[in-house]
This record gives structure tokens, C-alpha cells and sequence, in this order.
């Protein structure tokens, strides 16, 4: 092979690899904007079924309050204390639904939200103005909702379950803070926290997930134990 026929071979394989890479990052990104789509439409379903069960809630209570009245102006107040006992367990079963500027983070947080509830799990969430615009919203879920099920699987042997979500900006990152209550130290007996679930496999994915998604954005993670609570800090530069 000539020379040049040598160089045209090479810039011809070096075209090819390089298409052969853009065609990768394509499909990465259409997988990805497909996901989120669904994942929006799983949301605006969640939403119409929250209004649907708030006017049904509205529209019962109307009827309650007649039943109620009924009792008390009767004097039979036993039956009053316990239908008012019956509403408020019914009013309680209704959750509130978290609502943001970022649909994928609502989606998130609401699944979230809803397997707590269904755990006895209080949570406490509090959402700023981190934007998180340079993550794929694959990867963004991935970090986000593999914080909040590490959490959500350490409380569920926790007698006192709670969970702390802060979402916020920070000296030019995009911060995800998830804290959960600790009756004794995690990281003493499990340093690598590695995972509790029987299957083998999976010990300590979520974890790895989280470190290696943060990484390709150059941003940071951060596990550590105060004050009753362990602490996940996720750092995503803006």
C-alpha cells in the first residue's frame, strides 16, 4: 500500500469512528428524551387523578358535614367524635402532591412521596432554584431517585422513620441534600454501605450509580453521618 493510499485509509477509518460515535451520543439522547417523556406522562396522569380524588374529597364532604350535624344537634356526640375520626383518617389518606418548575423532579419526588406514606416514612422536602440544566434527565433521575430509595430502605428498620429532601443552589452548584434518621451509625458497620437487600448482586448499586453519574458531570459526592442523621450531599456544577 502506498503512502498515500496508507492515508487515506486512516482518515477514511477515523471518519467512520467518528460517525460511529456521534451515532452513539444520538441514540443516547433520543433514549433519553423518549424516557423523560414518558416520565412526564406518567406525571400528568398523576396529577389528573390527585384533582379527580380532591373534587370527589370536596364533593363527599359536603355529605359529611351533613351526617355530622345531624349528630350533634341530636346530642349523640359519641357518634359524632368518632365520624369526625373518620374523616380526618380519610383526609390524612389523601397526600399532597409536591409541584415544581422541573416536571421530572415532580414525577420523582411524588413516586417518592407515595412509597413513604405507604412506609409510615415522614418526609420533609424543601425545593429551591437548582435547575440542574446540564443533566440528561436519565442520569438526573438516576442521582435523585437512588438518593432517596438508599434513604427510604434504611428507614423502613428505623423505629422513629424520617427523611429530609433539600433540593438547592449553591455557590455555583446544583446541591441534593437526603437525610434520613439514624438510630445507631451506619457507616460503623457498613463502611462501603453496601445494600441490606437479599439479592447479592445488587449490594451497594445505588450507591455506585450515584458516584459514577456525579462523576461525569465533574461534580461531587459527599456520605457522612450528624447530628442523628445520615447525610447524602450531591454537588452538580451549574
Amino acid at each position: 500500500m502506498t503512502l498515500s493510499k496508507k492515508k487515506e485509509s486512516d482518515e477514511l477509518h477515523n471518519k467512520i469512528y467518528e460517525l460511529e460515535a456521534l451515532n452513539k451520543d444520538l441514540k443516547y439522547e433520543l433514549d433519553s428524551c423518549k424516557w423523560q417523556m414518558e416520565e412526564i406522562s406518567k406525571q400528568d396522569e398523576e396529577i389528573r387523578t390527585l384533582h379527580q380524588n380532591t373534587r370527589k374529597l370536596k364533593h363527599d364532604m359536603r355529605n359529611h358535614l351533613m351526617v355530622l350535624a345531624s349528630y350533634i344537634n341530636s346530642g349523640d356526640m359519641e357518634n359524632a367524635r368518632e365520624y369526625i375520626s373518620e374523616i380526618l383518617d380519610k383526609l390524612n389518606a389523601v397526600r399532597s402532591y409536591v409541584e415544581t418548575a422541573n416536571p421530572l423532579l415532580n414525577h420523582i419526588l411524588n413516586d417518592k412521596l407515595e412509597i413513604c406514606s405507604k412506609d409510615g416514612i415522614d418526609v420533609k422536602v424543601s425545593v429551591g432554584k437548582a435547575a440542574f440544566d446540564k443533566m440528561k434527565g436519565i442520569d438526573f433521575s438516576t442521582v435523585f431517585a437512588n438518593a432517596i430509595d438508599n434513604a427510604i430502605e434504611c428507614e423502613r428498620f428505623e423505629a422513629n422513620k424520617e427523611i429530609v429532601i433539600d433540593v438547592y443552589e449553591n455557590k455555583g452548584y446544583d446541591v441534593i441534600t437526603v437525610k434520613n434518621r439514624i438510630a445507631s451509625s451506619v457507616l460503623e458497620v457498613n463502611p462501603d454501605m453496601r445494600s441490606t437487600k437479599e439479592d447479592d448482586e445488587k449490594h451497594g448499586f445505588g450507591v455506585k450509580q450515584i458516584k459514577e453519574t456525579v462523576e461525569l458531570y465533574e461534580g461531587m459526592t459527599d456520605f457522612y453521618e450528624e447530628d442523628g442523621y445520615f447525610i447524602v450531599n450531591i454537588f452538580i456544577p451549574k
